[in-house]
């Protein structure tokens, strides 16, 4: 019997040990070692490295195009962000639909009475967290971000229009930050059709609400002025669908309520919000108790 308990006890610690007991292994299943460099320092978190990895990867790129680079495009831009922004602020990439497909950066290029206007999307990394990668923030698995920790940072977007003159100079007009930190989709021009009214519209991916947010950006002063934020989404149990309230020259939404039970969803009915500038806040004539800042 002693022989048998002393078998069994063996046969635990082997399974212990296997199942990476000893701490050699993170919580994720990855290697303590997979994060440290060769003196035991956190790569991810060494500002240095990770500066001359992100200025490696763009001139690589910059060769593979036998060292052509036009004034104001995509890579200039990326080279013009890599020199002018803190360490860990990136030109974020579009979410690739395919495994094999290529690259596309969300940019959008605009040019008006000769003048070459850049919309792109930035993403910068928190202050004292790891700096961020593009590639965690993109996509479906990134937008569940706010219920994880911040092992892989936490990037703020921002919505910037860059000016670009003929000899590759260029000079950030506005940036407006984006309310998500994870999940970016798509970035596209758009017209919205009751005021024939040209908005940005950035798609992020919610795994949460199991659907979709979508951050308009309107261009109600011009395209040179900040531009006026309304968020539209849809999920489960959420929507948030754009409509023309007032008719003025701002956008509004119907949002929707549900009746969400453990068998079934049920839409109860819509509330109209549309934009106060006095308050600078979206109200509806239901309830003082209900706004919107967006």
């Amino acid at each position: 019997m002693e022989k048998l308990k002393f078998l069994a006890y063996v046969l635990l610690l082997a399974i212990f040990f296997a199942c990476g007991g000893d701490g050699s292994e993170s919580g994720d299943g990855r290697s303590k070692e997979a994060d440290v460099g060769e003196e035991g320092e956190d790569v991810a978190r060494n500002v240095g490295k990770q500066e001359e990895i992100s200025l490696r990867n763009l001139e690589i790129e910059l060769e593979q195009r036998g060292g052509k680079m036009g004034p104001c495009d995509t890579l200039a831009l990326r080279f013009h962000i890599r020199d002018n922004y803190p360490a860990g602020t990136y030109l974020v990439e579009e979410n690739q639909s395919f495994t094999m497909s290529e690259t596309q950066f969300s940019v959008i290029y605009e040019k008006e009475k000769d003048i070459q206007y850049i919309f792109a999307l930035v993403a910068k990394s928190k202050d004292g967290e790891r700096l961020i990668e593009t590639k965690n923030v993109v996509g479906y698995s990134s937008s569940f971000v706010n219920l994880d920790s911040t092992r892989l940072g936490t990037a703020f977007f921002f919505l910037s229009l860059f000016e670009c003159n003929g000899d590759g100079t260029f000079t950030l007009l506005w940036e407006y930050e984006v309310p998500m930190h994870g999940g970016f989709n798509s970035m596209k021009l758009k017209r919205w059709k009751p005021k024939k009214l040209p908005y940005i519209q950035l798609n992020f991916i919610d795994g949460i609400i199991s659907g979709y947010r979508n951050y308009n950006y309107f261009l109600v002063d011009g395209i040179r002025n900040k531009p006026h934020l309304m968020e539209t989404y849809e999920g489960i149990a959420r929507k948030r669908t754009m409509t023309d309230v007032n008719k003025d020259s701002y956008p509004d939404f119907f949002e929707y309520r549900y009746q969400d039970t453990v068998t079934y969803v049920y839409e109860l009915d819509s509330i109209p919000f549309y934009w106060d500038t006095t308050k600078s806040l979206y109200v509806t004539k239901f309830t003082s108790r209900w706004f919107r800042p967006y």
